[in-house]
């Protein structure tokens, strides 16, 4: 298997996709809450630029500038994806393997395919990933490249057939610094 190599640009203004491990779930709507709390608890511990968020029910569209000399985006991310799943599993919930997209024994059929298809080989065997092991990022490259994914992350609920304006999905940034003129 070979190690993916994420780039590092201290500074950098990124666009990230983080999905559920199980599509067409509506866990980040119905847990907005737990999911807003991990991320600001991560904000206060790691701060970072906020230029464009949306959450939809299985994933969420991200763009961010870190601080000045700090590159590190993947921990940022990892922390709100433990924070929300251990906040989550506290409160009694508790995904089973009827939720796990890769098998009923969570990936586990045969040796090796936990590590291979990303299932947390420490969960029990009750249980399911909440997130996909792997999210997908992009650095911005200029200010067309940024204007493109900030409209990208207002649009995707429409995309989506979830809303006819992003001012009508309530889970977006457009709320905080909407422009009609970049859609």
């Amino acid at each position: 298997m070979s190690r993916y190599r994420r780039p590092r640009r201290p500074g950098a203004t990124l666009f990230m996709t983080v999905a559920l491990a199980r599509p067409g779930s509506d866990l980040l709507l119905r847990e907005i809450e737990a999911l807003r709390q991990a991320a600001r608890l991560t904000l206060m511990q790691r701060p970072f630029g906020i230029d464009a968020w949306v959450i939809l029910p299985d994933h969420m569209h991200c763009l961010w500038t870190l601080p000045e000399g700090d590159s590190d985006y993947a921990t940022r991310i990892g922390a709100i994806k433990a924070r929300f799943s251990r906040d989550l599993r506290r409160s009694g919930f508790t995904p089973t393997p009827a939720d796990n997209p890769f098998g009923a024994k969570g990936g586990r059929e045969r040796a090796g395919t936990a590590r291979r298809v990303g299932v947390n080989p420490d969960l029990r065997k009750d249980e399911a990933p909440i997130w996909q092991k792997r999210f997908w990022e992009h650095h911005i490259r200029d200010e067309g490249d940024f204007t493109a994914h900030l409209r990208y992350c207002w649009l995707n609920p429409v995309k989506h057939g979830l809303v006819s304006h992003p001012k009508d999905w309530p889970y977006s940034s457009w709320h905080r610094d909407g422009d009609e003129a970049l859609l």
